[in-house]
């Protein structure tokens, strides 16, 4: 048996205590965190019974009693980070965007390869058990030829100019924070699009507000996705198959229901979640799977490659809405 991984949480904002609850309610070793302040650190670390406490990102990917550190700053910062812990000879699960783009996701894939580490993005939808089951239906051939996918994440978010979300310097806006989601969850079915069309508004900060991408693949499939931080949708997604559909419930990024429906409008499936907690520990499992079984390539659900590619796709509908980051 090998032993479990012993976890570091690197910063201590909202997400990282979503994921470090849903450790720490499944099992997981949680045993450092780290942050720029101590007394961030320390609150972080009373909350959910860490034992070690760190003032600082550099000496939490050097802690010896840290194997896996997951990393949850703004997303200008997960290069540099990431690297850090992979050149510290750690493991990394690195929030989701990846990074700010395509070159800054090779480094970070150059570097788990260099350092012969596992370094994973954490879209923890792919691990989903929901998600495990639509790629089973889609593998069987339940839907026939698949054809399609429409999916949406928007949600009405805060205006503030000084919110993280609206500040282009972190990184802010509906792309990388929502648009990953549904152009991922494209990626996971139909692979790199041949073609794409993007379009966009921007707040007064320059951050985008609202992104609509449309791909084209071979073969004629096309993907529609929407992502918003000044409006609430549906959040829903559609599967589109030649003799068969599936319908994916709000929210359809997180635990939910869906249902396969024929062409003729029988139901032949219907699926209701049953996970305890967010489900963000499914994640955590494949990196350790990765590291007990040597796939130092990610795995076969997101392998670190296909998120490197994906910050491409990113970089292209960028380039299309003209979308520049600060420092680029």
């Amino acid at each position: 048996m090998t032993e479990p991984l012993r976890w570091g949480i690197l910063a201590t904002g909202g997400i990282a205590r979503m994921f470090t609850n849903d450790l720490r309610r499944h099992g997981f070793d949680v045993r450092a965190v780290g942050s720029r302040s101590e007394a961030s650190a320390a609150r972080f670390a009373d909350e959910f019974e860490i034992e070690r406490v760190h003032d600082s990102y550099e000496s939490l990917v050097n802690d010896s009693e840290v194997d896996v550190v997951y990393v949850a700053t703004p997303h200008p910062m997960h290069a540099e980070n990431a690297v850090r812990a992979l050149e510290a000879g750690k493991h990394v699960l690195v929030e989701k965007a990846f990074t700010l783009n395509e070159g800054e996701a090779r480094r970070i894939a150059d570097a788990a390869e260099a350092n012969g580490r596992v370094a994973l993005e954490a879209m923890w939808t792919r691990y989903l058990p929901h998600m495990v089951r639509i790629r089973e239906l889609i593998e069987a051939g339940v839907l026939g030829e698949v054809r399609g996918l429409i999916a949406d994440h928007t949600q009405l978010l805060s205006e503030d100019p000084l919110h993280r979300l609206n500040a282009l310097e972190l990184g802010g806006g509906a792309l990388l924070d929502l648009g990953i989601y549904p152009i991922s969850f494209a990626w996971d079915l139909f692979g790199e699009p041949a073609e794409i069309t993007a379009t966009a508004t921007f707040k007064p900060t320059g951050a985008d507000a609202q992104v609509s991408a449309v791909f084209g693949y071979e073969g004629g499939r096309m993907a529609s996705t929407f992502s918003a931080s000044n409006t609430q949708g549906p959040n829903t997604a559609v599967v589109l198959g030649s003799e068969a559909r599936i319908d994916i419930d709000t929210v359809w990024y997180s635990p939910t229901t869906f249902r396969v429906v024929r062409a003729d409008g029988e139901v032949i499936e219907e699926y209701v979640s049953q996970v305890d907690g967010r489900g963000m520990q499914y994640q955590a499992a494949a990196l350790e799977r990765c590291v007990a079984e040597g796939r130092l390539d990610g795995g076969d659900i997101l392998p670190t490659r296909e998120s490197v590619a994906i910050m491409g796709t990113l970089d292209r509908i960028r380039t299309q809405i003209g979308l520049v980051y600060p420092g680029e």
